[in-house]
């Protein structure tokens, strides 16, 4: 089934729009955005982001938009990490594809009960469900052989050589001590896209593919296992975007715009983009490979893949993100 004809089919679903479709939004939630405003993640920091969040979805909802969301879980999966690293020499830390589990579980929990405070204050009955998603990759992938994504927090040599002990990777990273590097392969299939797309069709409200998928390879015999690696969150998120048909792909977080120049006197926010321009800036290198990066390339792959519009945004600006009133938009038809 095409974009369109998913499209039409939702409009026949019982849209109040006299068969119009339903506009169907996926929002991405940047796992910085769900911290508190100086970068702490504590519960209660998580708690209170989470609320900002779900009051936007529910305006959403209340206006007959359907909305799939998905988040990152970095600083989540760096606390988890902390705790490997501190009970190390008690008991076996473990594996990154676990830690990925365990967040998007416990995000998706923590963001159904927001959401569904949010749905009653505004009247609005749905039903909210978190899936635990995996997403494959190629164990060929060149990031297997140079891990370089860097995760968790410094440490001082003894530290990470027991680390080192249980298999992890950890570089010497000067003056402010030893960092672990992971994998960060690409993700090419969502397993478990079609529960995801089914529960929307059935009225749910669904939560998925936290952190960009608990990274899984195919063996041969077909079988898939975990692997110690982490997807980029916004990669994932315009896979899942397409996996369930969605119209408009928000990535939400904790910056308004996307910065041209960032750091220099010629610094300026990019609102309206098309997708040459932004493909332009991107080739020269103007967004971190380890920030901005990804999420440019995710609204550039989903807009060039057909979407109606994909937009980067503050957790503030959901709302009007989603009719192109805010963030930087990049469009379909460029």
């Amino acid at each position: 089934m095409t974009r369109d004809d998913d499209r039409t089919a939702r409009g026949s679903l019982g849209s109040v729009d006299m068969g119009e479709p339903r506009r169907r939004v996926l929002l991405a939630l940047g796992g910085n955005a769900m911290t508190g405003a100086d970068g702490r993640a504590r519960p209660e920091d998580q708690l209170a982001a989470a609320a900002v969040a779900m009051e936007a979805v529910a305006q959403l909802l209340q206006d007959d938009v359907e909305v799939v969301i998905t988040h990152g879980n970095g600083p989540q999966v760096g606390n988890l990490l902390v705790k490997n690293q501190l009970a190390a020499a008690v008991v076996p830390p473990v594996p990154l594809d676990w830690c990925v589990a365990q967040t998007q579980a416990t995000l998706g929990f923590v963001l159904m009960d927001a959401l569904e405070a949010a749905l009653a204050r505004h009247g609005v009955q749905r039903r909210t469900a978190a899936v635990v998603t995996r997403a494959v990759v190629d164990p060929a992938d060149p990031g297997f052989a140079h891990p370089s994504k860097p995760v968790g927090r410094y440490v001082s040599t003894d530290e990470a050589a027991v680390m080192v002990e249980h298999g992890e990777t950890w570089e010497d990273r000067g003056e402010r001590g030893w960092r672990r590097v992971v994998a960060s392969p690409e993700p090419r299939e969502i397993v478990d896209a079609g529960a995801v797309h089914a529960l929307v069709e059935a009225g749910f409200v669904v939560i998925a593919n936290g952190g960009g998928g608990i990274p899984v390879v195919r063996d041969d015999d077909g079988s898939l296992r975990g692997v110690e690696a982490v997807i980029d969150k916004d990669l994932g998120a315009a896979l899942l975007a397409e996996a369930v048909a969605a119209d408009v792909l928000v990535i939400a977080t904790d910056v308004p715009h996307v910065v041209v120049g960032y750091g220099t006197p010629d610094a300026r926010p990019l609102g309206q983009v098309t997708q040459r321009e932004l493909r332009d800036l991107a080739a020269q290198g103007e967004f971190g490979s380890g920030s901005m990066g990804p999420k440019v390339e995710a609204i550039l792959r989903f807009a060039e893949r057909g979407g109606d519009h994909a937009v980067i945004c503050a957790l503030d600006d959901i709302v009007a993100a989603v009719e192109a009133g805010a963030g930087t938009v990049v469009g379909a038809a460029q």
